[in-house]
């Protein structure tokens, strides 16, 4: 051993002693740490022991208490009133809220009367001994309370002070939980491989439009993966067998609650699997890593095709947690002589369709009712017909006059309709009116809550399989042309396959979705694993450039076994288990609506200096560049 390195080593060893010396006994929380304890742990079990806690100064009391916090909750430390230590009392009471702190004391126990059951360290607190500051907070933007209220945009801007709120660290922490467990059922139950694959890809066909990033070569550019669809189909040509992934995804598309520019999927791929064998797999995930708090979750989850959902609910992802389901009165209208509805009965692919909203009559206000036919003409471009069931029993609409009763009379006894009820009927073909009626009843849901009525259980998770849904759909630009439903690596159901090579667009697919609450958690197939299929729908179907694929096209001429999988949507899955109204509140750092970092201000410009290596020049006026592109 050299002399240098002696030294060097004496120092390490004397400046880690008191590290190695607690921690030789002491795991958990306060292990390689120079605290004892979190501020949480302590119990009346520690009664008359010195403890070493570390953390924030949450608030302060009569200048008799403060609460420390850290990750782990709050404890009460007990200000000293001796004469002797006037300045332990002096340093601790002049203390800035959120300044950090290293403080030693002995846990007592609080005076009879005075314990806090709403705390879990309510029965005792610490009376302090000696005081270190750490580091002296300056004036913040805003409390580090749950209860006080703050914009969005503010707590994004400062983010690393909304993440140190009760809240936002109660969701992370169940997030990591969550991936944890996951880990666990994968790896150690199930045989499964954690494979990272590359976020720097080429474009491909079809899909979310992709971020690109520029290379130091002339006009070539990677590709953000929308999500490693291709990567985990040619693991499993590779002979993986079994792969999953916390992965990294990328779309450059708008933020919504539910959506931002990127996100985290738990990718799942397996061979030689069926579509049961996927949804069985997924139904033991998820009861595995499902926090007891929250309940149980019975399996296996309901399943409806795609058909059914639509002709129930208007919607692929339904809402099960209440009903207002559907209903075809088309029958019950045959002969009316009302215009729009003798159209749509006459009409070959016309119908009628209804909600009925109990208590609707009687809880909506004309400002809720208005509200719903803007909802239809704005979105829809169609009239929605509205009937007010009057308590006595009378219709309150402008139908009234022109249905017979026993037309009436109908119309109720298919609704199961009574009084104090809304009725509410939209006319035209069934691919217009149900996707209409969907939104709308997740609506007329909204207004209930709003006016105190309780339709959906909070503490209630719903889940449902959406099964068979269509292959290929027209595209909105060019309804002559059609696109993939899910992705063009679908495979179609076994029972259409010879129709997809003469009517294509009658073809099932074998796509699946997870569906909680009403939200899409996640979404996956059994794919084409024949080349030959597989460029037929590129090409023929499609229309894409195959040679794109190329490379996957090789794979599966390469021996690949039939296989399918499945992405969840990690962020939505938390946002709905915590009950946050984003998936903003269960993500560290978050991207704003307009896909901004408002806490570092990316995107951000860039000199031509710095884009002269990538071939790139921008054609901005001055004023619009920003300080870095001056």
């Amino acid at each position: 051993m050299s002399l240098k390195f002696g030294v060097l080593l004496q120092r390490f060893l004397n400046a880690t002693s008191h590290y190695r010396l607690s921690d030789s006994t002491r795991t958990g929380h306060s292990s390689f740490s120079p605290r004892t304890h979190a501020c949480a742990e302590l119990r009346p079990k520690d009664v008359g022991e010195e403890v070493t806690l570390c953390g924030w100064v949450q608030y302060r009391r009569h200048d008799l208490f403060v609460i420390l916090r850290d990750f782990s909750g709050l404890v009460q430390l007990l200000i000293p009133q001796d004469e002797s230590l006037v300045h332990l009392k002096s340093s601790l009471c002049g203390l800035p809220l959120e300044s950090v702190v290293k403080v030693t004391g002995e846990v007592i126990h609080r005076p009879p009367g005075q314990e806090n059951k709403a705390m879990a360290t309510g029965a005792i607190e610490v009376s302090v001994r000696s005081l270190e500051v750490l580091n002296e907070c300056k004036q913040l933007p805003f409390e580090i309370k749950d209860c006080v209220k703050k914009s969005e945009s503010l707590r994004m801007q400062y983010r690393y002070l909304d993440l140190r709120s009760p809240q936002m660290q109660s969701n992370l922490r169940l997030r990591s939980q969550l991936v944890m467990k996951m880990r666990e059922y994968l790896c150690n139950i199930h045989g499964f491989i954690d494979v990272e694959t590359p976020t720097l890809f080429k474009r491909t066909p079809g899909g979310a439009r992709e971020f690109l990033v520029p290379s130091r070569e002339p006009g070539r550019f990677y590709s953000l993966p929308q999500s490693p669809q291709q990567f985990k189909q040619l693991l499993m040509v590779a002979g993986l067998d079994r792969y999953f992934q916390v992965a990294r995804c990328y779309r450059d598309e708008g933020s919504k609650p539910d959506r931002q520019p990127e996100f985290t999927q738990v990718d799942i791929e397996m061979s030689f699997v069926d579509q049961m064998g996927i949804q069985t797999l997924v139904e033991g995930l998820i009861q595995h890593c499902w926090p007891e708090k929250m309940g149980p979750v019975s399996l296996p989850f309901p399943s409806l095709t795609y058909a059914e959902a639509m002709r129930e609910y208007g919607v692929d992802k339904p809402d099960t947690r209440f009903g207002m389901k559907l209903v075809d009165v088309t029958e019950a209208l045959y002969g009316t002589e009302v215009g729009f509805l003798r159209d749509a009965v006459t009409h070959p692919e016309g119908c009628v369709q209804a909600i009925c909203v109990p208590g609707g009559a009687k809880h909506l206000q004309n400002k809720d009712l208005e509200f719903i036919r803007q909802t239809a003409k704005t979105h829809f471009n169609q009239e929605l017909s509205l009937v007010v069931l009057k308590a006595d029993g009378s219709w309150k609409s402008p139908l009234s006059k022109h249905l017979p009763d026993s037309v009436k009379q109908q119309l109720l006894q298919k609704t199961h309709a009574e009084a104090g009820d809304l009725l509410l009927l939209a006319a035209g073909a069934a691919e217009r009116v149900r996707p209409l009626l969907g939104k709308v009843r997740l609506q007329c849901a909204e207004l209930l809550e709003a006016q105190g009525v309780a339709v959906r259980d909070p503490s209630a998770f719903h889940f449902l399989w959406v099964v068979d849904f269509p292959l290929f759909l027209p595209r909105e630009e060019d309804p002559e042309q059609l696109e993939s439903a899910h992705h063009p690596f679908t495979a179609p159901h076994p029972d259409d396959t010879h129709l997809l090579y003469s009517q294509p667009d009658k073809v099932r697919s074998q796509h699946y979705d997870l569906v909680l609450n009403g939200s899409e958690i996640g979404g996956g197939s059994i794919r084409i694993h024949r080349a030959s299929m597989q460029q037929y729908v590129l090409e023929n179907v499609l229309k894409e450039d195959a040679s794109l694929l190329s490379h996957l096209m090789e794979a599966l001429d390469s021996g690949a076994p039939p296989h399918g999988g499945i992405a969840l949507g990690l962020d939505r899955l938390v946002a709905i288990m915590v009950g946050a109204p984003s998936i903003r509140d269960v993500i560290a750092f978050p991207k704003s609506f307009r896909g901004h970092d408002l806490m570092s201000g990316a995107p951000d410009f860039a000199s031509e200096a710095e884009l002269r290596p990538y071939h790139i020049s921008v054609n901005l006026p001055a004023e619009d560049r920003g300080v870095r592109g001056n």
